[in-house]
């Protein structure tokens, strides 16, 4: 086996790891992020909420089963760059149709392996997620970091127009029909409208600029805000859509970055996460249950309560908006951060992370039952459409 090329990685405060190109030899730059998942590499590389981030995989051994074409989570690799420690020579599964290494290569990803990922995830946890380059070009750390410093940050940046759908299209229900919806696309992952459809939901996925109009023109019997990258505080298009679909009394659910859109909707700030969530081991309490869901996350933003520190309890309390009342529905209990938002006047809810996730686990996957009874229970003279009912 030849010897592969060297690479470096640089941080933003000058923290360097010297590394072997991996993938793609090339240099790349974003926001470092760890992700601690044993399991679900090929769904996270291809999960459009990882675009413009390097990520930093936490388990020693990657690449153990090759690469398939069945679990992309969408149509091509998103994440900036790859970091991991010790990659698999082989690709061993049954499923396997090729190995993870040709695929990062074959797609322009650029990656570095042989660092020692538990050191650099520390620093992450101590320091926060920060800006970062990988080369295996230039071996000179200093000239690197500078290109790093000018590189754009995570905050203030508008991305959902990088990762939506250039048209509308249609994923049909399994077996009997039961209700339309119509998915704003902020980088949604094909699982969701695979969970919905198991439901005899036929989900029209649309663009992240398509109007309330266009929404309505599915025919849709409720709406779904989906998962995405950048900061929700840019994210203005979404959030007047979201007090539309509000305004209008129209069933919503969003996940992630569509629980950030609802949450700024409905009032509520948004702020950005020391290291953020990323991973398969998140424990989440459901507040309405008192059950505990072991769940899978990938955001670095967060809906601020009102009144309550970032790492504070949070209160279990209704805060009345334009909109009626909300409380938080569930909790992150590992640093209290919130984790969905459910309205009490209007039928909508959130969660911040995501049920949908195809690598698992699978504890949330109730709460696609949980909007497809938000449908069912809705008054259909009480959602007022685009008919002239509330123009």
């Amino acid at each position: 086996m030849s010897r592969r090329r060297s690479a470096i990685l640089v941080l933003e405060d000058g923290r360097t790891f010297h590394g072997e190109a991996y993938g793609s030899v090339g240099e790349t730059f974003g926001e470092a992020v760890f992700n601690t998942g044993m399991t679900g590499y090929q769904e996270t590389l291809t999960d459009p909420s990882y675009h413009r981030q390097v990520v930093v995989q936490t388990a020693p051994h990657i690449g153990n089963t090759g690469v398939n074409g069945e679990d992309d989570e969408s149509g091509r690799i998103w994440v900036a760059g790859y970091v991991v420690r010790d990659p698999a020579r082989i690709g061993s599964n049954w499923r396997s149709s090729g190995g993870l290494e040709d695929r990062l290569a074959a797609e322009g990803v650029v990656g570095i392996s042989g660092v020692d990922t538990r050191a650099l995830t520390r620093h992450l946890r101590e320091r926060g997620a920060m800006r970062v380059g990988v080369s295996s070009l230039d071996d000179d750390p200093r000239a690197l970091l500078a290109r790093v410093r000018q590189s754009p940050p995570m905050v203030g940046a508008d991305l959902s127009a990088e990762v939506t759908t250039d048209k509308p299209y249609v994923v049909e229900a399994e077996g009997e029909h039961r209700y339309t919806v119509a998915a704003l696309d902020l980088g949604i992952k094909r699982n969701v409208p695979r969970r919905l459809a198991a439901r005899g939901v036929t989900t029209h996925v649309l663009p992240a600029s398509s109007t309330i109009e266009e929404l309505l023109a599915t025919g849709a019997d409720a709406v779904f805000f989906s998962p995405g990258p950048g900061d929700p505080a840019t994210a203005a298009h979404p959030v007047a859509l979201a007090t539309e679909v509000l305004r209008r009394r129209i069933p919503l659910f969003g996940i992630c970055f569509g629980s950030q859109i609802l949450g700024r909707a409905l009032g509520f700030g948004t702020y950005k996460l020391g290291y953020g969530h990323r991973g398969v081991n998140q424990p989440v309490l459901d507040r309405a249950t008192g059950k505990v869901e072991v769940t899978s996350h990938n955001h670095g933003f967060a809906v601020a309560w009102p009144g309550t520190e970032p790492g504070a309890v949070v209160p279990d309390q209704v805060v009345q908006t334009d909109f009626g009342g909300v409380q938080v529905s569930h909790v992150c209990l590992n640093d209290n951060v919130v984790e969905g938002l459910r309205a009490l006047d209007v039928p909508a809810f959130t969660v911040q992370y995501h049920p949908e996730a195809a690598a698992g686990p699978h504890d949330a996957d109730y709460l696609f039952d949980r909007f497809a009874e938000l449908i069912e229970g809705a008054d259909g003279t009480d959602r007022e459409r685009s008919e002239g009912k509330n123009a």
